[in-house]
């Protein structure tokens, strides 16, 4: 596939690193010589220095018989033009745009990304997908990462092996055997930064971040069987009242209406602002590195403190403040993914990428075959990948014992209807079955062909 991207930042240089790995085509436009130099120079990938809106900087990037133009740069406005010359000029078959002013996507104006008008295929939010992120950290307290797959049937989750974690220096194989009830699939296991896809014999230990599949109303038991039996926070105090804060404390105030929110602002008429678009929530003018304002704001007797300025070291700092306080639990967003390996030392509990959020949107309209959803987890892990089984698929019609699985691919969870099954050695997979599964970078090629249209099997 021919892809085409704008911008060479880091959702659009993370794109092209994971494109171009599997085996795409990729062209990437910036204006920074810098990073188109330092992009080309350690992988393989086009790039080219000039305005991503312009007809000839396209028309050199190869827009006449690319497959896809991914428009990320830092505006909006330059990323819409690069979708509506992609079109008009190239007929580029699909078109993805990055687009953070919510005012663009109002109900009144949606009309504005028409056909006949700006032909946008797919429009990603960042602040909206990392708020939503974020609240789904709440749902599972005690878990630093949450997804949501398959209509929300089944979650992932990353949950960290403490000390007194029941089921540490368990072998996976003997996890049915010791815990009947626990109904889940140990998709990945994170140790001292390492990453691991676990066999059978594998065995979890204290310190180990561990990802599992589960049905959703199976996973406050799972957790449990993790040691994590944290309740639901009913006090919530965010720092940073900027877009992603304020999507948060509306999503909280909607979804969780029970749930008392206070949010911390350094800019006072922000402050004032963002009070005029919120219910109940308090909203104290000052800076989340003062101990008096966190004090104002009862963060020792807050659940769940929420970290999103604009600043990763204000984030940093105020969450690792309010752990010292008394806060329960920090959520923290970062941008710099150098800084995620340190954290966890910090006490910080879960952290948040705007950038991997972002990424994940995105792949999911790019992978081939009959891809549904994709989640990244960890740079260069791998991804979590929904997909619909199609009557050709090698993995249709036989157990899963029978079936030889590439290297790098476990099978979490199979979705019949509305019934989520957790697979077994017996499970048999039919047609149109969803399979939600765990591929490492290196396999995520095989997973494509494994549920294309048209199936050569590896």
């Amino acid at each position: 596939m021919k892809v085409v991207i704008c911008g060479a930042g880091q959702v659009g240089s993370s794109i092209a690193r994971y494109l171009a790995a599997s085996g795409n085509s990729v062209t990437i436009i910036d204006l920074s010589a810098e990073l188109i130099q330092r992009l080309s120079d350690t992988h393989d990938v086009r790039g080219i220095v000039g305005h991503a809106s312009h007809p000839d900087v396209l028309a050199e990037a190869g827009a006449e018989d690319a497959d896809m133009l991914i428009a990320v740069t830092h505006a909006d406005e330059v990323n819409m033009v690069a979708c509506q010359v992609g079109h008009a000029l190239f007929n580029v078959p699909t078109k993805i745009a990055r687009i953070r002013a919510q005012i663009y996507q109002k109900p009144e104006w949606r009309r504005l990304f028409d056909n006949e008008h700006l032909p946008i295929d797919v429009i990603i939010s960042p602040e909206i997908e990392v708020a939503h992120a974020i609240t789904r950290r709440l749902e599972v307290p005690g878990a630093f990462d949450v997804l949501s797959m398959a209509d929300g049937l089944v979650r992932v989750v990353g949950v960290r092996c403490l000390s007194d974690c029941p089921i540490v220096n368990t072998p996976l194989r003997q996890l049915t055997g010791l815990f009947p009830d626990l109904n889940i699939t140990i998709v990945g296991i994170i140790r001292d930064g390492r990453p691991i896809v676990p066999e059978s014999d594998e065995t979890m230990l204290a310190g180990d971040e561990v990802y599992f599949v589960a049905d959703t109303k199976h996973v406050t038991r799972a957790m449990s069987a993790f040691g994590h039996e944290e309740q639901p926070g009913r006090r919530v105090v965010v720092v940073g009242g900027g877009s992603i804060g304020l999507y948060v404390a509306q999503e909280i105030e909607e979804r969780f209406p029970q749930v008392s929110i206070k949010i911390i602002e350094l800019d006072k008429q922000r402050a004032t602002e963002i009070c005029q678009h919120l219910g109940h929530v308090v909203v104290l003018n000052g800076d989340g590195l003062d101990t008096e304002i966190l004090e104002e704001a009862n963060i020792g007797t807050a659940e769940t403190m929420i970290a999103v300025t604009d600043d990763d070291e204000v984030n940093v700092l105020s969450s690792v403040l309010a752990k010292r306080l008394g806060a329960e639990r920090v959520v923290t967003l970062i941008n710099k993914p150098s800084y995620e390996p340190l954290v966890t030392n910090l006490g910080i509990d879960a952290v948040v990428n705007p950038r991997s959020i972002t990424v994940s949107n995105i792949l999911q309209h790019v992978r081939r075959g009959r891809i549904r959803a994709v989640n990244t987890l960890r740079e260069g892990f791998g991804e979590i990948i929904e997909a619909e089984a199609m009557e050709t698929s090698a993995l249709v019609g036989r157990p899963l014992r029978e079936i030889d699985l590439p290297d790098g691919i476990i099978v979490g969870a199979v979705v019949r209807g509305s019934t989520v099954i957790i697979p077994r050695g017996s499970t048999v997979i039919k047609t149109d079955d969803r399979v939600v599964l765990m591929a490492t970078s290196g396999a995520v090629r095989k997973v494509e062909k494994m549920f294309a249209v048209r199936l050569e099997y590896f």
